[in-house]
């Protein structure tokens, strides 16, 4: 390496040897000509034009240029700040600008509140259905003869009204235990698609579909104590498991809340997804398994809440299929 510097050192020298030369001399100077046009010595304007100014003195009627200065000095310094350049100011900043309070924005209204909440999750709010004020003032019975008599037309539509008590109890299940997968007894269908044929358990004789819980902003009534939506998606488990969040659920429930804090109702819709497989009976067994599974102070209180909490710890030994389909029928 030492023998390389000086060869090194040479190709530099010989490099910058033409730069060297085509700089330009030292005692050039580069002038600015704003400057050398604006700061001139005003004695030297003074003596070139004192003869003209003298004359001009004696015309106005004063004894000298200084008085004929003194009487112009206002035109003058006006000229002068008329002529100078003055730089353009930097633009103050947002914060140092002064601004005028905003005026209080105006509460938007419960329909409002609902538009905006299914606007930001995607969910119909429960006055997409029916009429919140109107029905709230019926009792539970009719509200809930109402609520099945809205989705009786339609063929791919379930529904339920449940008691605000055991909602609470499926709830904090849930929170818990927001995924869990539930046999549904296998079918003979011309609807069936191969994924679910591929979901189906040979020894059990049943299809596995993978639930998921979620919890939503309230639509309407914020303050209230019970104020969210929730919902749980249906998904066949051979989808869940070839798509992973890009599987497409066969089945979403609604939880309406905005009846619960006077009445004491939770008003439940279902939607099942025409072509999906699954029909609206075999959506609606998964929906009364839900309940089996997660009121750990009801039905689930026994063998079916320790299968639901082995499966969110992943208990591999502990977790059964078969048990799993047997205490999915026991009523």
């Amino acid at each position: 390496m030492a023998s390389l510097r000086p060869t090194a050192f040479q190709s530099l020298i010989r490099n910058r040897t033409p730069f060297v030369r085509s700089q330009q001399r030292r005692w050039a100077q580069v002038h600015d000509i704003r400057f050398l046009a604006t700061h001139r010595d005003p004695n030297q304007v003074l003596d070139r034009y004192r003869s003209k100014l003298h004359q001009k003195a004696q015309q106005e009627g004063h004894e000298s240029v200084e008085s004929l200065k003194a009487a112009h000095q206002e035109k003058i310094d006006q000229l002068r700040r008329e002529a100078s350049t003055v730089l353009t100011p930097e633009p103050p900043s947002p914060s140092a600008t002064s601004r005028p309070p905003a005026p209080p924005t105006p509460r938007p209204s419960p329909k409002a509140q609902a538009a905006q909440a299914s606007e930001s999750t995607g969910i119909k709010p429960l006055s997409s259905y029916v009429d919140v004020e109107k029905i709230r003032d019926l009792p539970p019975k009719e509200i809930e003869a109402l609520w099945r008599l809205r989705h009786a037309s339609n063929s791919h539509s379930i529904c339920a009204v449940i008691p605000l008590e055991t909602y609470q109890r499926i709830v904090s299940a849930a929170r818990q235990n927001p995924q869990f997968i539930l046999p549904l007894p296998r079918m003979q269908s011309e609807g069936q698609t191969a994924e679910t044929a591929e979901a189906a358990d040979a020894n059990t004789g049943a299809d596995i579909h993978f639930l998921q819980w979620a919890f939503h902003p309230p639509a309407s009534a914020p303050t209230a104590i019970n104020s969210h939506i929730s919902t749980i998606i249906f998904t066949q488990l051979a989808a869940y498991k070839l798509h992973g969040a890009y599987a497409q659920p066969h089945t979403t429930i609604t939880h309406h809340l905005d009846l619960a804090d006077d009445k004491g109702l939770v008003l439940m819709h279902g939607q099942v997804m025409p072509d999906s497989g699954v029909s609206t009976t075999e959506a609606t067994w998964l929906a009364s398994c839900v309940q089996r599974f997660y009121d750990f102070g009801g039905q689930a209180s026994g063998r079916k809440g320790e299968l639901l909490r082995m499966f969110t710890q992943g208990d591999a030994e502990g977790f059964k299929l078969d048990e799993l389909m047997a205490e999915a029928e026991k009523l």
